[in-house]
């Protein structure tokens, strides 16, 4: 069984479509990124995975169920989303902020931490180098570390699936290797499956199993990076022109824009 099976999906915010005939299916275990312009509708697609968006025609299925007939509780115990940009109005402390992950388990009122919450806080919080900030306020730190305890509440979560919408964006070139190491280290380990939406190329050619690009709301390419990460592809997607090399060390291609 698929963990996502998109059939003819359609969407727009307006009569004009942001997403057209998207269909593809995303097994367990996989590392896909999302590729495509500002405005393809990839952070669209991943809210229509998230179980953010519902006024779509065609079928997006979870597991076998569609999407839209489940229970936000019963979306959130399987997938965990990270968004681009979180922002908070209380002064909620970094800890507090990755123990919510931990709220979609909890017993119909219960608000005591169990053993279990405790301890997946702690290892997300490890996992993410984010212990040392655990109690600052969420709001007093930078934006990178922010994005590293938004990270760390979705792993507290325990998730089978993370979504993820630029995630690297506000990170330095050290934590964003990092950070892709976790999902790297994540997704061979436990088997997490992994959909992110990224605009860097090198990152994704790097990490990623399998690359989806998108253009004016419909799917151009879908494979492997080795396959379909080429120059051409940059000209079709990005309108740039591109030289792509194989890395030294063998574990795919880097990408050099040329004009």
């Amino acid at each position: 069984m698929f963990v996502f099976h998109l059939r003819n999906l359609r969407f727009g915010y307006t009569s004009i479509p942001v997403l057209s005939n998207v269909s593809f299916d995303i097994a367990p275990g996989e590392f896909v990124v999302l590729l495509g312009p500002n405005g393809a509708g990839k952070s669209t697609l991943l809210k229509i995975l998230a179980g953010l968006i519902h006024q779509y025609t065609g079928s997006a299925e979870l597991c076998g169920q569609p999407l839209a007939r489940l229970r936000p509780v019963e979306i959130a115990r399987r997938i965990a989303f990270v968004p681009q940009e979180t922002h908070m109005v209380f002064p909620f402390t970094v800890q507090e902020i990755v123990m919510m992950g931990r709220l979609p388990h909890r017993a119909f009122g219960a608000f005591l931490d169990s053993r279990m919450d405790t301890e997946r806080t702690i290892e997300a919080m490890a996992l993410t180098d984010t212990v040392m900030l655990s109690g600052k306020r969420f709001n007093e730190i930078s934006g990178g570390e922010r994005q590293r305890v938004v990270l760390a509440s979705a792993l507290a979560q325990d998730p089978e699936i993370l979504l993820l919408d630029e995630p690297t964006v506000y990170l330095d070139l050290k934590h964003q290797i990092q950070f892709y190491d976790i999902l790297e280290r994540l997704n061979a380990e436990r088997g997490l499956t992994i959909v992110s939406v990224t605009h860097d190329v090198n990152l994704a050619a790097r990490y990623a199993r399998r690359v989806i690009a998108i253009r004016a709301g419909r799917l151009v390419v879908d494979g492997p990076p080795d396959e379909v990460l080429t120059s051409q592809l940059f000209y079709d997607i990005f309108e740039i022109t591109a030289a792509v090399f194989k890395r030294p060390d063998g574990r795919g291609n880097y990408v050099i824009p040329t004009a």
